[in-house]
């Protein structure tokens, strides 16, 4: 019995003039790159340490990571003379929006915290360690520039780049070239998709380097992918990423007095771990 194929025909996204090899690549060139600017940017602040970094300065480096991501895209589409909006699934529907809000609010609410649980006990790890991250970011954000520049960053950025990189170029590249493996072997090419997803979600998470967090972030990466495999468009995943992340900071945000004293105690009882820069 073969598995379901994720994407019917009727919303199959065209064939990405780009293949497995461009693929690797870009991601190779932009980890790369990225690695080097925000070498760069640290040491112009005279930081060494991430968490001795203001958000201005994580603010930059995030955005040296974008540089390569959103160059390395351009530049495939370029050489391949390929439509940007055709090939990457550059569209949003009305119905998008609703769609994406409340799963995106699940996702953070629900899936995060159910996967995110028995990993941190598998580690070793407490629950204070996994909600860390979110909370020391959020601490830095302690004037309203910071609280402007931590929303446009997560919320707004970091969705769209990333969802543009990953789902748009990264998953159509892997997925086309597991699905045609699995087929030439004479194996379903609707397993060979999924394959593609799951790797694609896998390198998702990888990106982040959060340990306690990988888990989690592949499961939200699985659903983002699947929404834009059957949709065949990034729509639906930008405003599911955007409201998963938008989830967190409001909830810091709302916070009344120190979120350092306090932003643990809340986080506990919504479970919500998953947020970074890069998030």
């Amino acid at each position: 019995m073969s598995a379901p194929d994720p994407a019917p025909s009727r919303t199959d996204p065209p064939a990405p003039p780009w293949g497995l090899g461009e693929v690797a690549i870009a991601v190779v060139a932009t980890l790369f790159v990225s690695q080097i600017l925000v070498s760069i940017v640290f040491a112009l602040a005279g930081v060494s340490d991430v968490d001795d970094a203001s958000l201005g300065v994580l603010a930059l480096g995030t955005a040296s990571l974008w540089v390569g991501m959103v160059g390395a895209v351009v530049l495939v589409l370029r050489a391949r003379r390929a439509d940007p909006r055709s090939s990457l699934g550059l569209a949003v529907r009305p119905l998008d929006v609703p769609i994406g809000i409340v799963l995106g609010v699940a996702c953070q609410l629900v899936l995060v915290p159910v996967v995110s649980t028995p990993w941190a006990r598998f580690l070793g790890e407490s629950l204070d360690d996994l909600k860390g991250p979110a909370c020391r970011l959020a601490d830095k954000a302690d004037d309203p520039f910071g609280v402007v520049l931590l929303t446009l960053v997560t919320v707004v950025g970091a969705p769209i780049v990333e969802e543009l990189f990953f789902r748009g170029f990264v998953q159509r590249g892997v997925v086309g070239f597991m699905a045609g493996r699995f087929g030439a072997a004479g194996l379903s090419p609707a397993v060979g998709r999924w394959v593609g997803l799951t790797l694609t979600a896998a390198l998702f998470a990888l990106v982040h380097f959060q340990r306690l967090q990988f888990l989690a972030l592949l499961a939200f990466g699985l659903v983002l992918g699947v929404l834009a495999d059957r949709t065949g468009r990034l729509g639906p995943g930008i405003v599911t990423h955007m409201a998963f992340n938008a989830t967190t900071v409001v909830t810091l945000l709302a916070l009344s007095g120190s979120i350092d004293d306090t932003c643990r105690d809340v986080l506990s009882t919504v479970g919500l771990p998953a947020l970074g820069l890069g998030g």
